[in-house]
Formats: structure tokens, sequence, C-alpha cells
């Protein structure tokens, strides 16, 4: 999956052999891009932070990542 299909403005790869690790993958690659000052992707870290904070509204956000996760082809 790429930040962009996490919701981030770019199309980076993300691997991981879970939904969970693709996702903790997105994460770190929006702090790190947010520590390199890179604009492009403060709001998908805001959102992402604001995320985290509100678990039960974001349960539908983590069940859909989980679900393209599961659709994608293996290899």
């Amino acid at each position: 999956m790429t930040c962009r299909d996490l919701g981030g403005p770019c199309d980076l790869p993300h691997h991981g052999d879970t939904a969970d690790d693709v996702i903790k993958a997105q994460d770190q690659h929006l702090k790190d891009a947010e520590q390199a000052g890179d604009a492009s992707h403060f709001e998908a870290r805001k959102e992402m932070k604001a995320r985290w904070r509100h678990p039960k509204r974001s349960l539908g956000w983590y069940r859909d990542v989980k679900q393209t996760f599961a659709d994608l082809p293996e290899g």
C-alpha cells in the first residue's frame, strides 16, 4: 500500500506482513516527513494524530485499511 492509499500525499510504497505493519510504516513515514520539514505531509500527519486520539471514530478507517490490505494480491 502507498502513503496515498493510507490518506497521505505521496506514492511511497509501504510493505508489511500485516495491515498493522503497513499502518506502522505509514506512521513512521509521516513522522519522518514532518521532521524533515515536508509540508505536503503535514495534513496527513495531523489527521493521523487525531485518529489515534479518537479510537472509536477511527475504527472505520482502520477497518477499511485492513480490508484493502486483505484484498491485495499476494506477492
